[in-house]
């Protein structure tokens, strides 16, 4: 089976922007954007204006992952630079949930609902309906190069276990340490979107066509070896 990628643009090389989407354009299904505002986490990251820049050249859909501490002051900067998706974090929506959600909705965009590691799905319980997309956060949000947090596969094998039993229809996202060591692990658990920064695609091999190709051999084999066993 072939995985759907979706590559972290903050892990590009940003002195070949669009000789790198041009590639990831044939060889990938999303595009991953962290915009982090350096409150919510202590890091900054992509933003609206490097979004319109990318939509000259990107033809697969981008997926926002608002990593800020009031999603709702982004939400039209970045529906009007190209999102497809709005991911927003539990964490920072629960006091106005509906209308944010709302707000993501009525700027054209898809929903997409973020939790950290230490928040449980019932955080979400009563809007995860309007999710079509749930990324479960399988290392603390804001830096790339965080080790993996392995009790994050039993939340995913949750948020698969809900979806099929309340006929919800959102896609399994998983963000954080997403590589060959992980793969066999996220794909068993029920993940359907694999977001990979620097050790899942752009720092396995400095030529990036070779990169996506190895990334996928790697998901392959990864898979495969499991099967064997």
């Amino acid at each position: 089976m072939k995985p759907m990628f979706s590559a972290s643009l903050m892990c590009m090389d940003f002195l070949h922007i669009k000789d790198q989407i041009e590639i990831l354009n044939e060889n990938i299904e999303y595009y991953h954007i962290d915009i982090i505002d350096g409150h919510y986490s202590k890091n900054f990251s992509l933003s609206p204006d490097l979004m319109k820049a990318f939509k000259k050249v990107a033809t697969k859909p981008m997926d926002v992952h608002l990593a800020t501490t009031n999603p709702d002051d982004w939400i039209e900067m970045c529906a009007k630079a190209g999102a497809e998706y709005i991911t927003v974090h539990a964490e920072t929506i629960n006091k106005d949930a509906f209308r944010i959600l709302n707000m993501i909705k009525a700027a054209g965009c898809k929903v997409g609902i973020a939790v950290n590691p230490a928040t449980p799905l019932n955080h979400v319980e009563y809007y995860l309906n309007r999710a079509e997309l749930l990324t479960i956060m399988t290392v603390d949000p804001g830096f790339p190069g965080q080790p993996f947090i392995p009790e994050m596969l039993q939340k995913i094998k949750e948020a698969k276990r809900i979806r099929e039993e309340k006929g919800y229809n959102y896609s399994i996202q998983v963000d954080g340490s997403v590589n060959e060591k992980t793969f066999n692990q996220l794909h068993e658990a029920g993940a359907d979107i694999y977001v990979l920064g620097s050790s899942g695609l752009f720092g396995i091999h400095e030529d990036l066509k070779t990169a996506c190709e190895k990334a996928y051999k790697n998901f392959e084999h990864a898979i495969t070896e499991n099967v064997a066993k």
